[in-house]
C-alpha cells in the first residue's frame, strides 16, 4: 500500500513539473491603425450629426479571428494570431475616428448614442481575409458603405469599395501590415466619396 502511495506521489509530481514547464504558444495579437488625416472642408455636412452603425456582414464570419483562405472552398483561421478587437468593432471605430478627425461633420457618434443624428453611415463587409494563393498572397477588403438620411430614411449614397494588397510575407503579419495598407487607402477614398 505504501508503494503504490508513493508512485502516485512521484508520478504527480513530475507530471505537474512537466505540465508547468511546458510553454503555451504566444499569441500575436494585431490591430488596425486609424491614418491620419487633414481637415477637409466640405460645407455640405458641417453643421450635420453622423452616427457610424455597426458594420454587418451576411457572407463572412466576423469576429477576432483572422481569416485565411486557399481557395473558395478551402477557407480557416489562424490559431496563434488575431486581431486586437472584433473586426466589425476595429472597423467601427476607424471610421468614428477617421470622420472626427477629419471635421467633415459637427459631430460623429456611434449608433448608441441618444443623441438625434441627421445621418447614419452604414457598413457591409462582403469579405476581409487573407487569400494565400501559391506563392502569392493578398490582403482582401470588400466593403459597402451607405449613407442614410436619419429624418427621411432615404438613401444619399451608396458605394462598394473594394481592395486587393499584396503581402509582403503569407503569414499574419504580412497580412495585417497589407490590411493597414488596405485601410489607409480606404480612408481617403470615403473622405473623398463623402
Amino acid at each position: 500500500m505504501v508503494k503504490v502511495n508513493g508512485y502516485i506521489v512521484v508520478t504527480s509530481i513530475v507530471v505537474i513539473i512537466l505540465v508547468g514547464c511546458t510553454k503555451a504558444p504566444s499569441i500575436n495579437i494585431y490591430s488596425i491603425e486609424v491614418p491620419k488625416v487633414v481637415t477637409i472642408s466640405k460645407k455640405r455636412y458641417k453643421d450635420k450629426v453622423i452616427k457610424i452603425a455597426f458594420p454587418y456582414s451576411q457572407l463572412e464570419d466576423i469576429s477576432q479571428k483572422m481569416n485565411f483562405s486557399y481557395s473558395k472552398n478551402n477557407l480557416g483561421t489562424y490559431l496563434n494570431s488575431q486581431w486586437s478587437n472584433n473586426v466589425a468593432k476595429l472597423l467601427q471605430g476607424t471610421m468614428i475616428e477617421l470622420l472626427q478627425n477629419s471635421h467633415i461633420f459637427k459631430a460623429v457618434l456611434s449608433e448608441n448614442s441618444t443623441l438625434k443624428g441627421d445621418y447614419r453611415l452604414e457598413t457591409n463587409i462582403f469579405t476581409f481575409e487573407h487569400q494565400v494563393r501559391g506563392e502569392k498572397s493578398y490582403a482582401v477588403i470588400s466593403l459597402q458603405f451607405t449613407l442614410i438620411n436619419s429624418d427621411t430614411g432615404e438613401l444619399v449614397k451608396s458605394k462598394i469599395f473594394n481592395y486587393k494588397e499584396a503581402t509582403s510575407t503569407t503569414n499574419a503579419k504580412g497580412y495585417a501590415y497589407a490590411t493597414n495598407k488596405i485601410v489607409k487607402q480606404l480612408s481617403s477614398d470615403l473622405l473623398d466619396w463623402l
